[in-house]
């Protein structure tokens, strides 16, 4: 039978598993990720780990990496805190204002830098050089977003236009709004780009219906469209490639 001293010791630190609870400060040097990254390098962290570290304190009986771990119960990790609202991560018991909108500047910050080619200019080739930039941008949307891709005379890239947010299934747009943006940036083509939050980049009728009517459109102001590209999940749907351009 255990003393009551030792029940005492165990209920103060958490019994099995309360090294977890306590303050990250009081573990081992190596296993603090702080500390792990600076010897070892961020890419031997964890993703809780590295959440922590974004986190910066825990509350009450909970660490950084308490808080990270109950942040991260999706299968799919990192990822599934990109498709969650600041409302939505400070319902996590002590997740606050400050975390909630720190953890989702890092995301964003993870997601331009992956669209980014690091080289300053963009220049689109070819489909898959669009898709590099904009499904980063793209695939962790809720809803239904539309982009208009301001092109230069060589194919690069002039301004990056977000032209309406819809709903769930549904991003209405207009031709005019898409030329007036066109017009009004001065554009030698242009390319758009929307989404689908079902993760499916197959085109819907009426998506092949507005890509045949910016066309027209663009054959008459004289600004073409280039392509028109559906992001679905981590995939894309060209329809120049299937020939609707």
């Amino acid at each position: 039978m255990r003393s009551r001293l030792q029940g005492r010791a165990e209920h103060r630190h958490g019994g099995e598993g309360g090294s977890e609870r306590r303050s990250i400060r009081t573990w081992p040097e190596d296993e603090r990720p702080r500390e792990k990254l600076l010897r070892r390098g961020a890419r031997a962290l964890s993703e809780a780990e590295l959440l922590a570290i974004l986190l910066g304190s825990g509350t009450g009986l909970s660490s950084a990496l308490d808080l990270a771990r109950s942040l991260l119960t999706d299968p799919s990790g990192l990822r599934s805190l990109g498709e969650r609202s600041a409302a939505e991560l400070m319902r996590v018991k002590g997740i606050g204002v400050a975390k909630a909108v720190g953890v989702l500047a890092a995301l964003e910050i993870g997601r331009r830098v992956q669209a980014s080619d690091g080289h300053g200019k963009v220049i689109f080739r070819a489909p898959e050089d669009v898709g590099r930039r904009m499904i980063p941008l793209l695939r962790d949307r809720c809803t239904e977003a539309f982009f208009v891709l301001i092109l230069r005379t060589d194919n690069s890239l002039k301004a990056e236009i977000e032209l309406t947010s819809g709903t769930l299934n549904a991003s209405l747009v207009h031709p005019r709004e898409v030329y007036k943006a066109a017009i009004d940036h001065a554009a030698a083509s242009i390319i758009v780009v929307h989404n689908h939050p079902s993760g499916n980049p197959e085109p819907s009728s009426e998506d092949l219906q507005i890509t045949r009517q910016l066309a027209e459109a663009g054959n008459i102001v004289g600004i073409p469209l280039r392509d028109h590209l559906i992001v679905g999940g981590s995939g894309f749907t060209s329809l120049a490639e299937r020939g609707i351009l």
